[in-house]
């Protein structure tokens, strides 16, 4: 359901994306001067040299130099989001450990309407990797899908005008509602991604059916912080990347019984 097909009282990307970054960490520019030699699982070999207010980029015979952020969303931790001026239609987000040399790669296309017909528009691929020799081993937990956040309700506020509640039914979808806010009473089950970094560490993705909008999140459970982005198609037809951050309260926690549980 999108485009037309929506319901008549539902908000806009850019509705409900205004202020939605107030709770968000800051921004560091601690990797300005670095350069970061990445090496995806699907083969993919990315290098990235950082400056202050852009990233240079080398991935093959492609290359390119395009907006960045970087935060420092917990200890060796980085959560890195670029856009690509050539492309877009497209971001991609690097979370990575600089300590175990861990990474994992997420990359957001926003497909033309129609092409994934009943699908949402918003497209991600998640792929683990490693920092600098592929032939040195990186330390640590290796970043996989997982089950961990089935059965818990939480509650999300990325601002004073931001309470939304989160409801993780399976593997593959989650529900949520709007508290406090633009889209208070509204709520729908999407389709969601979430993956296990480290311990306490998760990154959570979904992707919306009703609107083209899609989310990616670093869900730090020691701190209970939310730190992520949203790339979207606003109401003037354009594409966007916006930033969010919230504050993480567990409310509840559903047990399945054996054989019963959810995907």
């Amino acid at each position: 359901m999108q485009g037309s097909d929506r319901p008549a009282d539902w908000k806009n990307f850019d509705d409900f994306a205004a202020g939605i970054a107030t709770n968000r960490l800051p921004t560091t520019n601690a990797l300005s001067g670095r350069t970061l030699n990445i090496t995806l699982k699907d083969g993919r070999t990315i290098d990235l040299a950082f400056a202050t207010d852009r990233i240079e980029w080398r991935e093959g015979g492609d290359t390119g130099a395009d907006w960045y952020e970087a935060i420092n969303v917990a200890r060796d931790v980085f959560f890195i989001n670029m856009t690509f001026a050539a492309r877009p239609d497209e971001d991609e987000a690097f979370i990575i450990n600089t300590k175990t040399r861990r990474v994992l790669s997420v990359r957001e296309r926003v497909r033309p309407a129609g092409e994934a017909p009943g699908e949402p528009r918003v497209a991600q691929v998640y792929t683990s990797g490693a920092l600098g020799d592929p032939a040195v081993p990186p330390t640590g937990f290796e970043p996989a899908p997982s089950r961990d956040l089935v059965g818990m309700t939480a509650h999300y506020e990325y601002s004073p005008q931001h309470l939304y509640e989160h409801v993780y039914l399976s593997s593959q979808r989650y529900a949520w509602q709007n508290l406090v806010g633009v889209q208070r009473g509204h709520g729908d089950v999407d389709l969601t991604t979430t993956y296990k970094f480290d311990h306490n560490q998760y990154v959570f993705g979904f992707r919306e059916f009703i609107i083209p909008v899609a989310s990616i999140f670093f869900y730090d459970w020691d701190a209970m912080r939310s730190t992520g982005k949203f790339l979207g198609v606003t109401s003037q037809g354009r594409i966007e990347n916006k930033p969010a951050g919230a504050f993480i309260k567990i409310k509840s926690r559903t047990s399945y019984d054996a054989g019963k549980e959810p995907l």
